[in-house]
């Protein structure tokens, strides 16, 4: 048996050994109206629906808003399926049952190359029925992996579908007339013979009436989905109502802010407090240990933030080493290419896909990429009461559930004895799915008398203590034919494993003894879409004592400057056109072909319809990237002024399944783009002895609106699930420009970022 099938067969097994019932049939994730909030006078008809006494529909709400449009897009499903005005669905928190877990996530984590057909398919698909069935029971509720549509593609809309089925019954009941016969409308169920009635007339009898047979719309009946709809968080972002975590005022709310030791892992000595304790508005100094995967830190809290803040400065800490040893990323990074350059000969190396014969290399290439990190627009935060044996949390965070069971355990109480609230999130990227900023809240929050304690990390602390996107180097070689097409494609990675890491810290009841292989490291290499008959991408995973988490896009952010990089590079060699070098590597793949078609056609690229000069001065690169199952390419155009790299205009095509909002889609695209090319002109996080050298935005500077290219997004027509919208639009902008800058100035850049 091949690797892979091995590899998805003792996943299986070993999903069916943990959980015991790997044949059962899945459990329904429609569920029952006692899965709800309470809330009076409104009617519950399942686990996601429940009509108001006005005769609007509350739809309870998994997925955290940071700024991707997810409630608006989730809302949207849901308002199709009811025939109700989106205005009239509103939101409410859903609870922690396993309900509402991802499993979207689960199942697009598996580290296995994708397999066409036959037997090797056959497991695939039994491994990730087996690891959907484990994702459901766990019920882990994270937003993040562009998961949030695609998980909700099958649940919402059935529930909605199932919840009008079950009014449209109930008036069939009532009215002893046939259901086929009523039609339903903006929130009423009619009878052409004249009897009508609101949902609100309904819902009591409805929530005793089984649905029967639910069918969902056809596309073709669709009024909402697939139209750009006004984003329903719009108005209160505008107005200044919308509430963020770093928004919440309780009454009686104290400040807090945070020091920690300026190495990375070490710790809190003796702490000399007497000339914080002195300056007005200081209430006390909390000394806090690590919390998932924290430095040690010192807290001081006041009447305000700036109180605290002053305090904090004030505080005189004696500091004390990491007991591993100091970090220096230059180190870490030069050891990380030797290692890759070692791959093919170390134990720890793993090949996520080998097919054919690889041993023949004309041509290689090195490529690296450097730490990064999120940078969210808003600080990290998080409010936190403790009183009475109850604890209560207001806290931005892509993880509630992990959010709230690290509050018990810090408290010392049962997790239902947690009440958590989630707040709009200003940023994410990854961010956020760690929970160590609500673990100190919690613990400075016992120090305060039952009063809450709203926790903020100044600029400073949130740059030099993230968790990083890890360092990367790669190794590439490939053997040309004739036409100077690929025949074998070799690939040697090397960096840190990431998802055993977070585990680790923020739930560790599902972390494993030892590290299994991490598709984070190396997705977007092993799983090209480009015909090479001869392959074999191997990977290293390393520890650097790093602290790493997951950067929005992920492995595929870097990954896609390798593998993007060198296909150009072979296209050169070749001496032909580097966007119709790609499309001769995918004869096979018509999705493929579709979006660089669109993307040639919308960018004027030569040779192609619709062909357009560029000014003086100026060079196009291409680049195509498939991540979380969405299709992306991007041509970007870049001049080279008084020796500054500048991106004029990016054009993106994106084939990312049914839209369910294409403004939002474009939004995200933009976003993406823009995210991911701070990281690829200036990005990058260097540590000294252990100590992280870039502290604020001068020194780890974010695209400003004046560097800002023109972004056009153009979307293919599909009818296939939806995909990933938030993160896909990352990882093609840096070999894009990489490749553009090439072309202008004949200077290869294989590292980034490219203005270094």
């Amino acid at each position: 048996m091949k690797r892979r099938s091995l590899l998805v067969s003792g996943l299986g097994a070993a999903g069916a050994l943990l959980v015991g019932w790997g044949l059962l049939a899945p459990r329904s994730r429609i569920g029952t109206a006692d899965l709800l909030l309470p809330a009076a006078g409104a009617i519950g008809l399942n686990g996601w629906i429940r009509i108001t006494p006005e005769g609007g529909t509350e739809l309870s709400m998994n997925r955290s808003e940071m700024g991707q449009g997810v409630h608006t897009a989730l809302a949207m499903l849901a308002a199709e399926e009811l025939d109700l005005p989106l205005d009239r669905v509103r939101l409410v928190p859903a609870g922690f049952e396993s309900l509402y877990g991802n499993v979207a996530m689960w199942v697009g984590n598996l580290p296995v190359h994708p397999p066409e057909a036959g037997q090797e398919g056959m497991v695939l698909r039994a491994t990730e029925w087996i690891v959907a069935k484990v994702a459901r029971e766990l019920g882990l509720n994270v937003t993040g992996g562009s998961t949030s549509v695609a998980d909700a593609w099958d649940v919402l809309p059935l529930a909605a579908a199932s919840a009008r089925a079950q009014l449209v019954n109930a008036a069939a009941l009532s009215w002893k007339l046939p259901a086929a016969d009523l039609t339903v409308g903006g929130g009423v169920v009619s009878h052409p013979s004249g009897p009508r009635a609101h949902y609100r007339e309904l819902a009591r009898v409805a929530a005793a009436t089984p649905p029967g047979d639910v069918r969902r719309k056809p596309a073709s009946a669709w009024k909402l989905v697939g139209t750009p709809t006004p984003r329903i968080d719009l108005a209160s972002k505008c107005d200044g109502s919308a509430r963020f975590g770093i928004d919440v005022r309780e009454q009686g709310q104290l400040y807090a802010v945070v020091r920690h030791c300026p190495m990375l892992g070490g710790g809190v000595g003796g702490i000399d407090v007497d000339a914080a304790l002195r300056r007005p508005g200081v209430e006390r100094v909390v000394r806090l240990g690590s919390y998932a995967g924290s430095t040690a830190a010192v807290a001081v809290v006041g009447r305000t933030t700036w109180h605290a803040r002053e305090g904090a400065r004030a505080l005189a800490v004696a500091w004390q080493a990491p007991p591993a040893g100091v970090l220096d990323s230059r180190a870490i990074e030069a050891g990380l290419l030797d290692t890759a350059k070692r791959a093919a000969a170390e134990s720890g190396c793993f090949s996520f896909h080998q097919q054919g014969d690889v041993a023949a290399r004309e041509e290689e290439r090195v490529y690296r990429a450097p730490y990064l990190a999120h940078a969210t627009m808003e600080p990290l935060n998080c409010t936190a009461r403790v009183a009475a044996g109850r604890v209560e949390v207001w806290v931005p965070t892509q993880v509630p559930g992990l959010a709230r069971a690290l509050a018990a355990r810090v408290a010392g109480v049962p997790e239902s004895a947690v009440t958590l609230h989630v707040t709009y999130l200003g940023g994410g990227f990854g961010r956020r799915l760690e929970v160590d900023v609500v673990g100190q809240a919690v613990r400075i929050a016992l120090e305060t008398g039952g009063r809450p304690v709203q926790l903020l990390w100044p600029r400073e602390e949130d740059l030099t203590h993230d968790f990083y996107r890890p360092a990367g180097a790669a190794v590439l070689r490939a053997a040309l034919d004739a036409e100077g097409l690929p025949t074998g494609l070799e690939v040697m990675s090397a960096g840190d494993a990431l998802t055993p890491r977070w585990l680790e810290r923020a739930a560790p009841a599902l972390a494993t003894p030892f590290d299994l292989p991490d598709k984070a490291t190396t997705e977007g290499l092993f799983d090209l879409p480009y015909a090479i008959p001869n392959q074999r991408i191997a990977h290293v995973a390393t520890e650097s004592r790093v602290p790493i988490g997951y950067w929005r896009s992920v492995g595929h952010s870097h990954n896609a400057f390798f593998a993007e990089s060198f296909i150009d590079e072979l296209a050169h060699a070749a001496g032909r056109d580097p966007l119709d070098y790609r499309l001769a590597l995918l004869k096979e793949r018509p999705r493929h072909r579709t979006v660089m078609a669109l993307v040639a056609r919308q960018s004027g690229w030569p040779g192609h319809d619709n062909p357009q000069p560029l000014p003086p001065g100026r060079a196009r690169g291409v680049a195509l990237h498939e991540s979380f199952g969405s299709l992306v390419a991007q041509v970007a155009e870049v001049s080279v002024v008084n020796g500054k790299l500048r991106v004029h205009r990016v054009v993106c095509a994106a084939d990312v399944g049914t839209v369910v909002n294409p403004e939002i889609v474009a939004q995200q695209m933009e976003s993406g783009i823009m995210f991911g090319l701070s990281a690829a002109l200036f990005g990058r996080i260097d540590i000294d002895n252990s100590v992280v050298r870039q502290d604020n935005f001068p020194t780890y500077p974010l695209l400003t609106l004046a560097e800002t290219p023109l972004i056009e997004t153009h979307l293919v027509a599909s009818t296939r699930a939806p995909a990933g919208v938030g993160e896909p639009g990352t990882p093609p902008i840096a070999p894009a420009v990489a490749n553009a800058l090439f072309a202008l100035t004949g200077e290869r850049r294989r590292e980034l970022p490219l203005s270094a």
